[in-house]
């Protein structure tokens, strides 16, 4: 027990100390000079007729840019197309584009998203999910954040809105493997290295030589993480990307049921987490430094004990600053060891589905990845 305890200690210490590390980089964008960078804002659209009317009116509100918003309708079966026509016609900033049927070998975001970049007028390009809403001073920020750090491509976390207990317990690991294992500084120095790429594709912004010169989506055509790839992808060419905090400029609520919740992390795990390589490693880190210690306080006693007291108590600490700084339910902090079990069960099943080439399936398509 001895032994199990004070590994449990290590491995909470390194996560609470990259933690608090990360949370003193981890900084929001700048104020906006008082320039009007020319901005194109696209959103890609599919089945999202709940979502378009909210995400138009937040972004068409932005001030202190030059804008234009492109739209692109992927395929809805309802009625996104219809709304973003009746806006076309009362705002000029507003086009739609309909998408191109899904090409063999291309997953169904890439592509809409590949689209909307040959749609695009503007020199710096800023990609909004439909279930984002943005501050009016959010855009103009994050383009400061480009152009004063020099950036290929930069993104932020929104605030992450979390309504039913599953979402407060799962959604808020984004940030225990964002803050808790990237370190953020070291991302910085070296800016263009791909291994530390790291990005949120539900806000982006890339400069349009960056993206031109990675390839763009194009060259993520088969894949599911766009954020991830295509920060990858700008870092390979050369640019340099770093993140934001967009926690009081920005939101999103990415799943209001538990299967969509399941279903959406699952299809991006496996490429992330969920790999033959990968995983093992994961699981050593997050069962064993923040599960490991909850279940020594239950079986061990005398100094295994402490030991295991204090391995929680860095743990929870942790998971109290990130949810207050992501402005996080709280239960999300006290059921933290709970939401890295759901994340490992999430890994492990995909990992376990993926090996029998079982295939993921989203917004109605099916992908054999």
């Amino acid at each position: 027990m001895l032994a199990l305890a004070l590994l449990a200690l290590a491995l909470a210490a390194l996560y609470a100390g990259m933690t608090f590390a990360n949370l003193r980089a981890y900084a929001p964008p700048p104020q906006a000079g008082p320039g009007q960078p020319r901005v194109s804002v696209l959103i890609p659209a599919r089945d999202e007729e709940t979502n378009i009317g909210a995400v138009l009116d937040s972004v068409l509100a932005s001030r202190g840019i030059e804008l234009e918003v492109v739209v692109l309708d992927d395929g809805s079966s309802d009625g996104t197309a219809r709304i973003v026509r009746a806006w076309t016609a009362r705002d000029p900033r507003v086009r739609l584009v309909d998408g191109a049927p899904l090409p063999a070998g291309w997953v169904g975001k890439q592509h809409a998203c590949w689209q909307l970049s040959l749609a695009a007028r503007h020199p710096l390009l800023i990609y909004v999910d439909a279930d984002v809403r943005v501050h009016p001073d959010a855009l103009a920020r994050l383009a400061a954040f480009m152009e004063r750090g020099r950036l290929g491509l930069g993104s932020g976390f929104p605030r992450q809105i979390a309504l039913t207990l599953g979402e407060k317990i799962a959604i808020p690991q984004i940030f225990v493997v964002l803050l808790g294992y990237l370190p953020l500084q070291l991302a910085r120095r070296h800016a263009t290295d791909p291994r530390f790429a790291a990005a949120c594709g539900q806000i982006l912004s890339v400069t349009r030589e960056a993206y031109d010169t990675s390839g763009g989506h194009a060259a993520l055509r088969g894949t599911i993480h766009d954020g991830l790839g295509l920060a990858r992808a700008v870092r390979s060419a050369g640019f340099a990307t770093d993140l934001c905090d967009l926690t009081e400029l920005a939101t999103c609520r990415m799943y209001s049921t538990w299967a969509d919740l399941w279903a959406g992390f699952s299809k991006n795990a496996r490429e992330g987490m969920a790999t033959p390589r990968a995983l093992p490693i994961w699981t050593l880190l997050l069962g064993g430094g923040h599960i490991l210690p909850v279940l020594l306080l239950i079986l061990a006693d005398g100094a295994a004990f402490r030991i295991a007291g204090l391995a929680a108590l860095l743990v929870w600490a942790a998971s109290a600053a990130v949810a207050a700084r992501t402005r996080a339910s709280w239960l999300s902090a006290l059921l933290h060891p709970a939401g890295v079990a759901v994340t490992l069960a999430i890994q492990w099943t995909a990992l376990l589905r993926g090996r029998r080439r079982s295939p993921a399936v989203w917004r109605g398509r099916t992908y054999d990845l």
